[in-house]
C-alpha cells in the first residue's frame, strides 16, 4: 500500500512555523514586522503607479474625444473634401494647460513626406509610405512621425505646438538624437506648413516599442 506522506509533512512544517513565531525572540518578531511592512509599502507603491498609469490614459481618451469632435464638425460645417492636416496643425503653437504638465524636450523637428525626395521610394513601389512599424503614414488627429528610437520609443505619443499629435511609428537614417521628422502628405505641405524648426514638445505617452494600423485607427476614430 502506497502512503502519500506529502500531506503529513505539510502540516508538520506549518506547526513548526506557528510554534517558532510563538517563541520567536524581540529581534525575529521585529525583523518579521519589517519584511510585512515592506511588502505592504511595494503593495502600495505598486497601486499608486497603476493609478499614475490609468490618470494619463484617460487625459488621453479625452484629448482624442475632443480631437474627433472637432473633426466631425469639420466635416458638417464644410463642404469641401476634409484634408486633416489643415486641421490638425496647431498655427499659433499654442500648448493647452492640460498639456504642459507632461515632460518635454527640445528638439529639432523637419518634415517629410512618402515619396522619393524623403525615402527614396516611389508609389508602386512595395514599401511605399511604409513606416519602420509597419504602419502606413498618416496625417491626421493623430500622425506617424519619425524619431530616434532611443530618445522616443516607437508608439510613443507626442504633442507638437504647431502641428498637433504625433505617433512615432518610423525612424529615418537622418533621425539621430533629439530630431523627429514630422510627416506631411505633399512637399508643398513641408515647406509652407513646417520648413525647420526648433520646439519643446511634450511626451503624453512613451511607447513600448511597438505600433500597429489596429492602434492608430482607434486614434483617429476611422
Amino acid at each position: 500500500m502506497n502512503i502519500n506522506f506529502r500531506p503529513v509533512m505539510m502540516i508538520q512544517a506549518i506547526v513548526v512555523l506557528v510554534i517558532a513565531s510563538l517563541y520567536a525572540t524581540p529581534v525575529v518578531k521585529a525583523e518579521l514586522k519589517t519584511t510585512w511592512s515592506n511588502q505592504d509599502l511595494e503593495e502600495q507603491q505598486i497601486a499608486e503607479q497603476d493609478n499614475t498609469l490609468a490618470e494619463q490614459d484617460n487625459t488621453l481618451l479625452k484629448d482624442r474625444d475632443v480631437s474627433l469632435q472637432e473633426k466631425k464638425l469639420a466635416h458638417k460645417n464644410t463642404s469641401k473634401k476634409y484634408i486633416a492636416s489643415k486641421l490638425t496643425s496647431n498655427k499659433r503653437g499654442v500648448v493647452p494647460d492640460h498639456i504642459k504638465k507632461y515632460p518635454s524636450k527640445k528638439v529639432t523637428a523637419t518634415g517629410y513626406t512618402a515619396g522619393e525626395e524623403s525615402t527614396g521610394k516611389n508609389p508602386g513601389d512595395k514599401l511605399y509610405g511604409i513606416t519602420f512599424s509597419g504602419v502606413k503614414v498618416k496625417r491626421d488627429t493623430y500622425s506617424t512621425i519619425a524619431a530616434d528610437p532611443d530618445v522616443f520609443p516607437i508608439g510613443s505619443i507626442l504633442f507638437i505646438p504647431g502641428y498637433g499629435y504625433g505617433i512615432v511609428a518610423d525612424t529615418g537614417s537622418a533621425i539621430n538624437g533629439k530630431i523627429i521628422d514630422l510627416y506631411y502628405d505633399t512637399v508643398d505641405d513641408v515647406f509652407n506648413e513646417w520648413g525647420k524648426k526648433k520646439v519643446n514638445v511634450y511626451v503624453l505617452k512613451e511607447g513600448d516599442g511597438s505600433f500597429s494600423e489596429k492602434e492608430l485607427v482607434a486614434l483617429n476614430g476611422d
